[in-house]
Formats: C-alpha cells, sequence, structure tokens
C-alpha cells in the first residue's frame, strides 16, 4: 500500500484523542477518527490496522508527551509531576478508563497485553529518572530506586481505578496530601 499524502501519523493520533475525549471508547470506530482527521479510511489504516491499535498508540503518545514535558526543561519537581499526572484526569479520565480498557483486552490478546507491558515499564523508567533527579539513594534502606518507581507508578494508576469508580473521590484533597508524604519522603533522604 503506497503511503497516503496528507495527514501525518501524529496529527491522525491528535484527532483520534479528540474523537475519543468526544464519543467514548464504545463509539470509538477507525471511520469516524477519519471523519475527525478529515481523511479517508485508507489514510487511517495505513497507520493503524486495528482499532486496537491506534488506541495503544493514543497511550504511548500521551505518555510520552507527558514525560518529555516534564523533563524539557531539566526542571523535574514533585509539584510538577503531581501535575503531569493530574493531566490524565482531564476530560473525564479517559487516558485511564481507555488504559484499563486496553488492559481488559490484554487477558484475552497477547499482542496488546505485551505492548501495554511496555508502556508500563516506559512508565517506570521515565519515573525512575525522574525520582534519581530528586533523590541521590532511597530514603529507606534496601529500598531500591526501581521499586520505588514501580510503586508509584502502580499507585498513580490505583487511584485512577478510584477516581473512576467514585463519584466522591476527594482527589485534590489527595494529591495535596500525597505532595506532602512526597516531600517528606524527599527530606529524609537529605
Amino acid at each position: 500500500m503506497a503511503k497516503p499524502i496528507g495527514k501525518s501519523k501524529q496529527e491522525l493520533i491528535q484527532a483520534a484523542m479528540q474523537c475519543l475525549v468526544d464519543n467514548g471508547t464504545a463509539n470509538f470506530t477507525l471511520k469516524l477518527v477519519a471523519t475527525y482527521a478529515d481523511v479517508t479510511q485508507g489514510t487511517i489504516y495505513y497507520h493503524f490496522k486495528t482499532k486496537e491499535q491506534i488506541l495503544l498508540e493514543i497511550i504511548k503518545y500521551i505518555c510520552e508527551d507527558s514525560w518529555g514535558k516534564l523533563f524539557e526543561n531539566d526542571q523535574f519537581t514533585i509539584s510538577a509531576a503531581l501535575e503531569i499526572i493530574k493531566s490524565r484526569f482531564k476530560n473525564d479520565a479517559f487516558y485511564h478508563k481507555l488504559l484499563i480498557s486496553l488492559i481488559v483486552l490484554g487477558f484475552n490478546n497477547p499482542l496488546i497485553k505485551e505492548q501495554l507491558g511496555q508502556v508500563l515499564m516506559n512508565e517506570n523508567d521515565s519515573l525512575l529518572f525522574g525520582i534519581k533527579k530528586l533523590w541521590r539513594a532511597s530514603p529507606i534502606d534496601g529500598v531500591s530506586l526501581t521499586t520505588w518507581s514501580i510503586f508509584f507508578n502502580a499507585l498513580i494508576d490505583g487511584i485512577a481505578i478510584q477516581l473512576i469508580t467514585c463519584e466522591d473521590f476527594p482527589i485534590d484533597t489527595f494529591y495535596k496530601e500525597l505532595e506532602k508524604i512526597l516531600i517528606t519522603i524527599q527530606q529524609l533522604e537529605e
């Protein structure tokens, strides 16, 4: 298949994200993405063979974009990291709803499971990179910085599940108090 002229893969991902925000995963189709991107379905199929593939690409894009913004000026701070994490809860938490949906699909699809596992490992690596900017060593003897990064990633995704399922989840209070916890842990290391 010849490469279609027109929109870049990145532009198609942006259109797909808007389509997802506007329509949710239940009504999300590659045909609808083509409409949002103002391209033919062939253009969409050239870049993304399945609905699941474009959904994975959206997850990858959001992760890479948020970490890129966090590290672009070498200004990694606990507050900045929490703001990036909170930004993933915008648009009715569609990022985490999408992530959870893909995890469920991965139960029966080894390719999705593998690709999602790589996304999570990349998230752990990005967190580890940020933690190393804050801490010279672990604030607790015998607990590696790698374990801290995995712990924080699991914490973030666990909070997302609560936010999605609990209408009255105190998100602002939680993040203010989490920031206090993280700053206290950081001070232990100093």
